[in-house]
């Protein structure tokens, strides 16, 4: 007689369904009631959390994509392809669940494919959301092999890997387009936009700041599937990555220095109101503090020090992201803008989704290298180790 098991619910799947069920409860309300119901969004202040978050982050935080692959395929930097597959994955669901959130936030979604055919050259989001459009596609097959070996598919495979390097090429193109014209939507409102963040460097400073989170949510990636799925982490290719991330926020933070300088913004720097304040934070957690941690030897070569680094490099992004969309704006718009419960149950639910189709693929798919390929290796080294590490810091710490 077969015995039927019920699932075995953890505390993580119980607050998954919880967020699920929230996040469908305001689904309903967004599109059967419409924006007015559903958000805090107004004539005075039309872009929020959606935006600023789902949005402008989302983006933001897949562009590891691009850097790791174009690190292995335009570079040549062969190190890096074991966290190859799980940074194209990664920023697969970052740009499809991108598309999924902007449709919550249009007034009229059914018409998001009006670009395709209505052309406006001139128009910052028009670029943007043809280069998305793009580079959602190049993903799409750069993402396919992993299909493809899972369905014993031979050639499609041949036929993907012939035009690898014109797809990666494209992709790093595409991405460092709409990073950086991200930033340019904003250079057309200067008296909006409270002067700490308005600058002429923004397309810049937003392409740095994704140069610099994509390793880091390489880092993160890495770290949780590692204790998902247990299997040894690749601390030293991610201590590698670590440069990049120091050496992109030290260019931005040598900007953003300029920007004060140039501009003569110390009087609002040291004015601690709201906005000074949640500079403050961004700088100093999201910038200097990541900084510091990842050149101190005894912190990076560390997986727990490396993931805290990174995790401050990702918050800072995020801080920047939302400071720019809706604290520099806000003190313009005059109402005071706070999302909605129904606003964050919907972004709670897009993060979720993104987590749970993360482990589906992970688990199904071959996303991660095999830990060992037929070859003895020394004993308490990962077969992909690339630089000296002790046995200790790579399992211990």
């Amino acid at each position: 007689m077969i015995q039927l098991r019920a699932p075995k619910l953890t505390f993580w799947g119980i607050a998954f369904w919880a967020v699920m069920a929230l996040g469908i409860v305001a689904t309903v309300v967004r599109f059967t009631q419409g924006l007015g119901a559903s958000t805090n969004l107004s004539d005075k202040f039309p872009w929020g959390l959606w935006i600023g978050f789902d949005i402008l982050c989302g983006v933001a935080l897949a562009a590891g994509g691009f850097v790791v692959a174009g690190s292995v395929y335009i570079f040549n930097l062969e190190r890096y392809r074991p966290i190859l597959r799980p940074a194209i994955l990664t920023a697969f669901l970052g740009y499809l669940l991108v598309a999924f959130a902007l449709m919550y936030d249009l007034g009229r979604p059914w018409n998001i494919w009006h670009p395709v055919i209505m052309w406006n050259p001139r128009s910052v989001m028009f670029e943007v959301g043809w280069c998305v459009i793009l580079y959602t596609t190049v993903l799409a097959l750069e993402f396919s092999p992993m299909v493809f070996e899972k369905l014993n598919l031979k050639r499609p495979q041949t036929i993907i890997k012939s035009i690898t390097i014109p797809l990666v090429i494209a992709g790093v193109i595409l991405s460092s387009l709409h990073q950086s014209s991200l930033g340019s939507l904003f250079l057309i409102v200067p008296e909006k936009v409270y002067p700490l963040w308005y600058s002429a460097n923004l397309p810049y400073l937003f392409f740095l700041t994704a140069v610099a989170v994509g390793p880091a949510m390489v880092t993160i990636e890495s770290f949780l599937s590692s204790r998902a799925f247990h299997r040894e982490i690749e601390l030293p290719i991610l201590v590698r990555l670590g440069r990049v991330t120091v050496a992109a926020l030290g260019i931005y933070f040598v900007l953003k220095i300029q920007d004060v300088l140039s501009y003569g913004l110390l009087s609002y720097v040291f004015t601690m109101n709201i906005e000074g304040i949640l500079y403050w934070a961004e700088m100093l957690l999201g910038v200097v503090l990541p900084i510091i941690l990842l050149l101190i030897p005894s912190i990076r070569t560390t997986k727990r020090g490396l993931f805290l680094a990174s995790l401050f490099v990702v918050l800072g992004v995020i801080l920047n992201r939302m400071n720019l969309s809706i604290t520099a704006v806000d003190r313009y718009s005059g109402v005071g803008y706070f999302p909605s419960l129904m606003e964050i149950a919907v972004t709670m639910m897009i993060v979720a989704i993104g987590f749970a189709a993360f482990r589906l693929a992970a688990k199904h798919l071959p996303v991660f290298p095999e830990e060992t390929h037929g070859e003895a290796h020394p004993p308490g080294r990962h077969p992909y180790e690339m630089i000296p590490l002790s046995s200790k810091e790579v399992t211990s710490n």
